[in-house]
């Protein structure tokens, strides 16, 4: 797989202070299966679906332990100089671009409405080998309460066009890298209890999200919303045993039109 666009997602993974039992939550949730640890890299373990890398846990670093969370990466071809624009445009480098061997460059940061997130500039991982297939990372959503600063932000550092939904009701931007809509922004509202920071949600794909909820929920998640069926998929919003907050979606499954968008 070809490396992605500047500003693309392109890679997710999680700290758990009990990597075993995130391994047997995502495994009998999402099929997973892991590769083996490596304590040269902190134990970190790749995920897979179907054989294809999708996600990886590991294990906190000391000083790190604490709530569980999915941090995505968004490619980029100069890890340094992403890191340079965030702290132009008011974000904040929680970790400087780090090497990792032959793998690529990361770095941390924090958008200025506060939501984490990573950057990946791939070497010999490229990122994700499958997207959209049951198992594998779909989509996310940045959720803020500071949308226009977000916004700003993300239009500042990456190389988006934003469009918003053309909806009264709710508050939703997008982002495209070219022709294509690579994420999305939704304003937190008073139904988020106020100690609950920005975040940005992942989704990963289900064949029957009914059937995946059920199954999170016997494994010990707490369901938060849905499931629901929209024009996007059929999805729902969880909470892993962990504390960990992620999606799950069954994009085969849809009702409703499309809505319409405009340029933001």
């Amino acid at each position: 797989m070809a490396v992605q666009p500047e500003g693309t997602p392109c890679w997710a993974d999680a700290m758990f202070g009990d990597l075993d039992g995130a391994k047997a939550f995502y495994g009998g949730v999402l099929g997973w299966t892991f590769g083996e640890s490596t304590s040269e890299y902190g134990n970190y373990t790749q995920a897979y679906a179907d054989g294809k890398a999708v996600a990886a846990v590991v294990p906190p670093m000391s000083g790190q332990e604490g709530h569980s969370q999915w941090c995505l990466y968004l490619a980029s071809p100069d890890a340094a100089a992403t890191a340079a624009k965030i702290r132009e445009n008011g974000g904040e480098v929680l970790m400087e671009p780090m090497r990792v061997g032959d793998f690529g460059t990361m770095c941390l940061a924090r958008e200025p409405g506060g939501a984490v997130f990573g950057v990946w500039q791939g070497g010999v991982h490229e990122g994700f080998e499958a997207t959209g297939v049951p198992g594998a990372y779909c989509w996310a959503e940045v959720f803020t309460r500071e949308p226009e600063r977000t916004d700003a932000f993300l239009t500042a550092v990456f190389p988006y066009r934003a469009k918003r939904i053309e909806d009264d009701a709710v508050d939703f931007g997008m982002f495209d890298v070219g022709e294509e809509t690579v994420l999305g922004r939704m304003r937190m509202t008073d139904d988020f209890p106020p100690e609950v920071p920005s975040y940005v949600n992942v989704y990963f794909t289900v064949a029957d999200c009914d059937e995946a909820v059920a199954r999170a929920v016997e494994l010990g998640a707490v369901l938060r919303f849905g499931p629901m069926t929209s024009p996007f998929g059929r999805f729902a919003a969880l909470t892993d045993p962990q504390g960990a907050n992620f999606s799950v979606i069954d994009v085969t499954t849809t009702e409703g039109e499309m809505p319409r968008t405009a340029d933001a």
